[in-house]
């Protein structure tokens, strides 16, 4: 997800509507590595009524700010992630 040329390849499965607004400022500094992060150790988790999962953890990079990442029902594919001003852990 950090790249964007021709034979990148995604660690992660996303949406093309993920792919597509990464391209956002504010969206391509976050590091798929945080995605995973915030996948494999969400300290809250969500499953709203439609099936996606909504995962928050704080990145200790980014002065402990908490990224919400938004899975599909599938567990595995991301469909956003940002950083939730809103949050309260």
């Amino acid at each position: 997800m950090q790249g964007t040329g021709v034979g990148y390849e995604h660690t992660v499965k996303c949406t093309k509507y993920f792919e597509f607004i990464r391209q956002r400022p504010d969206r391509a500094l976050i590091r798929e590595e945080w995605i995973q992060r915030v996948i494999s150790s969400p300290v809250r988790e969500i499953v709203q009524q439609d099936g996606r999962i909504r995962c928050w953890a704080p990145i200790k990079e980014m002065e402990n700010r908490y990224l919400r990442v938004v899975l599909l029902s599938d567990r595995e594919t991301v469909h956003n992630a940002f950083f939730d001003r809103s949050f309260k852990p």
